[in-house]
């Protein structure tokens, strides 16, 4: 019998991220599902199978790697090709911890003023960051509005661990002299 590497390192990912989300506290699960990504990302960025890094043409790849069966959270692993981002966005009320696994990630996050759901929102950008291969970060609600683009010339791969199997978000459109709302219903890429 042969031991896929590939296999062995998701499934010890697996593991810890079971250990991580043990707590009550979602600081304390965002902190230790971060550090399990950092780390694990750190001993290697080879231990994605490559049908999880193929880019798609019209969108960011969005792939399901794994769903708890407790349903205490979800990874997907996204694949952004050049010039490929999200809406400005939030997580449907979701904790979520990302992760650069190859490629450079731009997150520019926003303040929500006032309420969201009352017609059309007003945002403030609040802070850019750019992120390198194994720099993680985490959104817990109700600060959790942001976009997501790549930032290089390459294509970039990212690690998303959510509270749940996230399957709809709010994205905001600009209308006027606000953003205005809509749900969608995400999906997987094949």
């Amino acid at each position: 019998m042969t031991i896929v590497p590939h296999a062995s390192r998701v499934d010890a990912l697996i593991r810890r991220l079971d250990e991580a989300v043990a707590n009550a506290d979602a600081n304390a699960v965002c902190s230790g599902v971060k550090r399990v990504l950092i780390e694990t990302i750190a001993a290697g960025a080879d231990f994605l199978d490559p049908s999880y890094l193929r880019t798609a043409p019209d969108r960011y790849a969005r792939r399901l790697l794994h769903r708890d069966p407790a349903g205490r959270y979800s990874v997907v692993v996204m694949v952004w090709d050049r010039g490929q981002g999200t809406p400005l966005h939030d997580h449907a009320g979701q904790w979520c911890v990302e992760c650069v696994y190859q490629g450079r990630i731009r997150v520019t996050s926003f303040l929500l003023e006032g309420d969201a759901g009352a017609g059309t929102a007003r945002f403030t950008p609040e802070s850019i960051v750019l992120a390198g291969a194994g720099e993680a970060g985490h959104l817990i609600p109700p600060f959790e509005y942001h976009v997501l683009e790549n930032a290089g010339d390459v294509p970039a791969v990212t690690i998303h661990v959510y509270s749940e199997e996230m399957t709809w978000c709010h994205a905001f459109f600009p209308e006027g002299d606000g953003w205005r709302r809509e749900v969608r219903q995400l999906s997987y890429t094949a």
